[in-house]
């Protein structure tokens, strides 16, 4: 089949689909889960289950971080690109990522596999973001930030330059990271503190 297969027929898909559409790829089907109960999302063609989806350029839009890493491990992921987007040239993208609208990646920042920059976040200078992260819509990581594995940066969070975050972190809306985070914590407020 030619065209592009996203896997998870939701929200994240819709944004997906668009991001891939605005780039000119297409046509756009889904493969979920809920098939064949679920055959629709929105003006897309839900067409199988992810386990029937065996060729083809395949996108992975499930968004919670450790489904998404596990749904779509050993599979060959493209990654998409908002044309809005700003991408340093220097930066590093690895496959089966998603940089929406408005994101800006500066200079030598390295993005991982499956990692989601959504809506209007920034990552600075310098930042490596590990697999399967999520930077949610207007979030910003300051240069040098380190963000693990399966972590989640919250709606509008700041995160100051050079600070490290540990694998599967969850960082609250509007918080304000200042100091270096271990793996497994949740944290929220400003400054942030664990919750």
């Amino acid at each position: 089949m030619s065209g592009l297969t996203i896997i998870g027929a939701g929200g994240h898909g819709k944004v997906a689909a668009e991001v891939a559409e605005a780039m000119g790829l297409g046509p756009v089907c889904f493969a979920d889960g809920r098939y064949p109960g679920h055959t629709q999302i929105g003006a897309w063609r839900v067409i199988g289950t992810p386990d029937q989806i065996t060729g083809g350029d395949v996108f992975c839009a499930i968004g919670a971080n450790a489904t998404r890493e596990a749904t779509c491990a050993g599979r060959k992921l493209v990654s998409l690109i908002h044309p809005s987007a700003i991408v340093s040239p220097s930066a590093t993208i690895a496959e089966g990522v998603l940089i929406a609208a408005g994101v800006v990646v500066n200079a030598d920042a390295r993005i991982g596999r499956g990692v989601i920059l959504n809506t209007g976040c920034s990552v600075d200078h310098d930042c490596e973001i590990g697999a399967f992260a999520h930077i949610s819509p207007g979030a910003r990581l300051g240069g040098g930030v380190r963000v693990g594995p399966r972590s989640w940066i919250g709606i509008g969070a700041a995160v100051r330059n050079g600070i490290k975050i540990g694998a599967d972190v969850m960082v609250g809306a509007g918080a304000a990271v200042v100091k270096d985070l271990s793996d497994g914590t949740r944290v929220g407020g400003v400054p942030a503190r664990e919750i």
